[in-house]
């Protein structure tokens, strides 16, 4: 076995793949970029080596700058993760041409697999089925229109060499098939480098399900379940979940046979995945096969015990499985939620900078116990697991030149309905500030009933949230828990206040019993009745609720328990009351005496400023160009610009017909948030 290991990316997969590398008693090299300097996974590793600058097309995807950081620090063997170099040929084959181990398939095999155009031929001729579509590379933005017309719209453009939703746009017209191939090929170029773009068919209300193989170089091969992906924002996965809750066992048996069949027919050796899409009828269609670990493994590791690290490892070391496909058991549910830096409010543009705080929900190991690969006896009634896979730390900056991830918030529990509701507590008991974060995107998704049901396909965000997402309204049933919460903790701080020392004899100020909490429109006169172990909380209708847990002033989450039910509450002071957030809502809460409330009622209500006749960038980024200028007449929809943040370029598009009365910006200008890049007449 290997005694050093360089992981040849960044983030939270150099921090996972650290873990399980420590865990087997193997120290581990890390590599990084100017930006990077600081990283968690810098930090974690036994040693550490600069390879350039910050952006990734001069640093993390230079192979020549990573074979040198090999060379330097004589490691054995290197652990690709996922995206930069994970699924490039040339780079295991410099690898082998060195001497050095990748933990990955062997070369062919991603040349084969791994190039999304190669792998759709191969299976093709395989017989399996898969969506119609031009397996050519397309050479510029005419023939895309051409080659779309004859597959049919809608289509969807993809880079051939990428993944994690770069590159990847869908048209429904000429014109969105000409504007998303060079969207397409410069994200492809700057993302992986390398922007030959290929055409399918884009088959609506599918469902994206994959299958886990894992292969040796004995000619061995398992799957290990699937795992559902359909929720997804531009071609983004966001929540991911195993076992899905679609498939039945004689479906499952099918795709996974037929995705190790596929992988042992190009010789593959180490964890891979087979994607699919899924009709209503249980009909399933070969997409592409990841020839690298997949960013959502986490759940399968939740439900079958098996640590996929770990085989990878063993397997580039030319050990050959101990687990067959009898002993592959799915046990209980896990779900998994990506937290990105990006604002749910602004139509999830990115957003960068420092974390001011951050406080993941402690991690948690519940369940049965693992031994030899099989799950071993029966998890506890009640029992979950929390697991936190993360590269960011309090203090910490989120970069502009990277994926927006944050972190993988994965939970466990014995059914499906219970690994959902460990996921809202921790969702709720995630604590992030000093960036736009979709934390309550996540929360939000977690209450729908369509997830909650399991019926949904990949269209489910651009049919739930059409226009966008600007937060939740709770059910009046939660928001007099709220209530109840915010009364009891407002008057914890009232009878501090009162306590203040060095006030003036005869002064005591009395803290008294009745109160009027203000909500998201509502008004709810309370009177509460405390004592040693909590508070009953009574409303003028006459039903009360009880409210109990730990909080003191100042402390930014509150973990109550009212009417018997947890409630996480993030807690921050605005005057008269506190900011909460909770179940994906954000909401302003006033606790007020009745007269307080008498007079508030009497306050004129403050207006935002008018910005209708301005364009306001929407998140830190570069101007990439301009397609208007002053005296220009725009329509509805038309493009005015577009701006690179995060590896992605965003087309900024007209609201309403106007006319270009002034322009702020250039093409090459870096914006901040809110920036005024355009103003109109």
């Amino acid at each position: 076995m290997f005694t050093k290991i360089l992981i040849a990316n960044r983030g939270e997969i150099a921090c996972r793949v650290i873990k399980t590398a420590r865990k087997m008693g193997i120290q581990t090299v890390a590599i990084y970029s100017d930006a990077d300097k600081q990283a968690l996974h810098v930090q974690m590793a036994d040693e550490a080596v600069h390879i350039g600058p910050a952006p990734a097309n001069q640093s993390y995807i230079v192979i020549d700058n990573v074979m040198q950081a090999v060379a330097a620090s004589g490691a054995q063997a290197v652990h690709p993760g996922y995206g930069f170099l994970s699924e490039n040929a040339k780079f295991a084959e410099a690898l082998a041409g060195a001497g050095v181990a990748f933990v990955g398939p062997p070369k062919g095999a991603i040349e084969k697999m791994g190039d999304k155009i190669t792998s759709k031929k191969i299976a093709q001729e395989a017989g399996v089925s898969t969506v119609p579509g031009y397996m050519g590379v397309i050479e510029d933005a005419d023939e895309a229109v051409k080659i779309s017309n004859e597959i049919g719209y809608p289509v969807m453009l993809k880079a051939s060499a990428g993944g994690g939703g770069k590159g990847m746009r869908i048209a429904w017209s000429d014109d969105e098939a000409r504007e998303g191939f060079q969207s397409s090929k410069n994200e492809a170029a700057n993302s992986f480098g390398d922007d030959r773009i290929f055409i399918e068919k884009f088959v609506t209300q599918p469902r994206h399900i994959e299958i886990q193989v894992l292969c040796d170089t004995h000619g061995n091969g398992i799957y290990l379940g699937e795992r559902e992906c359909s929720i997804q924002r531009r071609n983004q996965k966001v929540v991911e979940e195993a076992p899905s809750p679609f498939l039945d066992e004689a479906t499952r048996k099918a795709m996974g046979e037929q995705a190790v069949a596929l992988a042992l027919a190009v010789g593959y050796a180490s964890a891979g995945t087979v994607e699919f899409i899924v009709d209503g009828d249980k009909n399933f269609y070969f997409l592409e096969m990841n020839t690298r670990l997949q960013v959502e493994h986490p759940v399968t590791e939740l439900i079958t015990g098996v640590d996929l690290v770990e085989q990878m490892i063993r397997v580039a070391g030319g050990e050959a499985l101990t687990i067959t496909q009898d002993d592959v058991t799915l046990t209980g549910w896990a779900i998994e939620n990506r937290l990105y830096a990006e604002d749910p409010y602004r139509g999830f543009l990115p957003s960068i900078g420092r974390l001011t705080r951050y406080r993941p929900p402690a991690e948690v190991a519940a369940g049965p116990m693992l031994d030899n690969g099989k799950w071993q006896g029966e998890a506890a009634p009640g029992a979950a697991a929390v697991r936190n896979d993360t590269g960011v730390y309090e203090g910490g900056e989120i970069s502009m030149y990277y994926d927006p991830m944050i972190a993988k918030l994965c939970t466990w529990a014995p059914t499906r309905d219970a690994a959902i509701e460990a996921m809202r507590v921790a969702l709720d008991s995630f604590e992030v500030e000093g960036i736009g974060h979709n934390l309550p995107f996540l929360s939000a998704v977690m209450d729908h009933p369509k997830f909650m049901s399991g019926d949904m396909t990949t269209a489910f965000i651009a049919e739930e949230y059409p226009d966008g997402f600007d937060g939740v309204v709770l059910p009046q049933g939660e928001l007099h828990r709220i209530a109840a919460a915010c009364s009891a903790m407002h008057r914890v701080a009232e009878i501090r206040r009162a306590r203040v020392s060095g006030r003036m004899d005869n002064h005591e100020r009395k803290v008294g019993a009745l109160w009027n909490v203000r909500l998201q429109g509502l008004s709810l006169d309370v009177e509460i009745d405390a004592d040693q172990d909590g508070s009953t909380v009574r409303f003028e209708d006459g039903t009360s609720l009880r409210v109990n847990g730990a909080w003191t002033p100042g402390d930014q989450l509150a973990e109550m328990t009212v009417a018997d039910a947890p409630l996480v509450l993030k807690v921050g002071k605005i005057s008269g009351g506190f900011r909460i957030r909770t179940r994906g809502a954000d909401i302003k809460v006033h606790v007020r005496t009745p007269r307080q409330a008498e007079l508030a009622r009497k306050m004129p209500e403050k207006l935002p400023p008018d910005t209708s006749k301005m364009l306001l960038c929407p998140m830190p980024g570069l101007v990439v160009k301009l397609d208007v200028a002053v005296g220009d007449e725009v329509q509805d929809g038309q493009a005015l610009c577009t701006i690179e943040a995060m590896k992605m370029e965003n087309i900024l598009r007209a609201e309403r017909k106007g006319v270009v009365s002034k322009v702020n910006a250039a093409a090459g200008d870096s914006l901040a948030v809110d920036d005024v890049i355009m103003e109109f007449e």
